[in-house]
């Protein structure tokens, strides 16, 4: 076989298309560090950002959790404001705080003053994706994007909201300013991805991390035809679209509507309940991250409820229903790895 063929048969993408597995995938969101001593060293001393924006150190640490857990796919370490940065937004990740955004965008003028990403931007991403496709092997990588819901609130609001005030004043006062922000954070985020499918990712996820707080109404009229965009611009390029949000129950028929092969279901929603609101497409989830902290036996109990579950889906990629928590005991998920792995179909 080929390389390309041993991927293409791999667990975790004949999970995604919905084709037979030889077993439930397992990868973890946040797997890359966090909970891991290893992780802890390589960044000590160095900035998020900075971090991102090397590709050895990027490497390093996209291949730690594939390691230390074997899991069936790695996630590639970077974050969702990265390519903001890249094409010169003034921002930071402040430790304990997250990204903080030094001129909030505003104005029709404040959005035209962002770049469009060019792989020049991230010459950085490309080395790192062709340097891991080269260590993996066998193993696909994911490579992800924040949708644009997401990282337009931190450009709104300025830094992290729970109430997303600003960000929805826009949306409903400034529908023109609204849109063309939106239109830029699309076409980055579609041009990050094509970066990462270009250098060799065998998977993309697209990250919705606050769409959470928005109305289905909302999301349908808002949000939905941007991420849309995106996923069908991935979807152009031959991988399988994983779309994954944070509290999400009341959303997940549109984010599947969105076009995605994958929808993401958070720990909040019983799995069974997510298959159904999806429709013919797969599943990925979610086991309740804080879980790894109870008893092992009770942790595997609950996964074994999940991948069950999971059999009636179109496919079934076994994960946590949120990230890694960092005081997680990295043994507990190489257990939850090990069970998941061997759990009999």
């Amino acid at each position: 076989m080929t390389a390309s063929t041993d991927l293409h048969d791999y667990a975790f993408l004949r999970a995604a298309r919905g084709e037979p597995v030889p077993h439930t995938p397992v990868w973890f969101m946040r797997q890359a560090g966090r909970s891991l001593p290893e992780y802890l060293k390589v960044r000590e001393g160095i900035g998020m950002l900075e971090s991102c924006m090397d590709a050895d150190l990027v490497t390093e640490i996209t291949l730690q959790p594939v390691r230390r857990y074997g899991v069936d796919a790695a996630i590639f370490f970077s974050d969702i404001v990265l390519p903001l940065k890249a094409v010169g937004v003034d921002l930071d990740i402040l430790p304990g705080i997250g990204p903080v955004v030094a001129k909030p965008v505003e104005t029709l003028a404040d959005v035209a003053a962002i770049p469009d990403l060019t792989p020049e931007h991230v010459p950085f991403i490309t080395k790192a994706v062709q340097n891991l496709v080269a260590e993996l092997g066998a193993t696909p990588l994911i490579g992800f994007a924040g949708a644009p819901f997401t990282v337009a609130s931190y450009l709104v609001e300025g830094g992290p909201s729970k109430e997303h005030a600003k960000t929805k004043a826009m949306m409903f006062g400034a529908p023109d300013v609204w849109d063309a922000l939106m239109r830029k954070i699309g076409g980055i985020a579609a041009a990050y991805l094509e970066v990462q499918v270009e250098a060799g990712a065998s998977a993309v996820q697209l990250f919705d991390s606050w769409a959470g707080a928005l109305t289905p109404g909302d999301y349908r009229e808002h949000v939905m035809p941007h991420s849309a965009k995106v996923l069908a611009a991935a979807g152009e390029l031959g991988v399988p679209r994983i779309h994954f949000g944070v509290g999400t129950s009341n959303l997940l028929p549109l984010m599947g509507e969105a076009g995605a092969d994958v929808v993401g279901v958070d720990w909040r929603t019983p799995l069974a309940d997510g298959i159904r609101a999806v429709g013919d497409r797969a599943v990925q989830g979610n086991l309740d991250p804080t879980l790894v902290f109870a008893p092992t036996d009770v942790m595997t109990a609950r996964a074994a409820e999940i991948i069950e579950a999971g059999r009636a889906a179109k496919g079934h990629i076994f994960n946590l229903g949120h990230g890694v928590i960092p005081s997680t005991n990295p043994d507990q998920l190489k257990a939850l790895t090990e069970f998941v792995q061997a759990y009999p179909l």
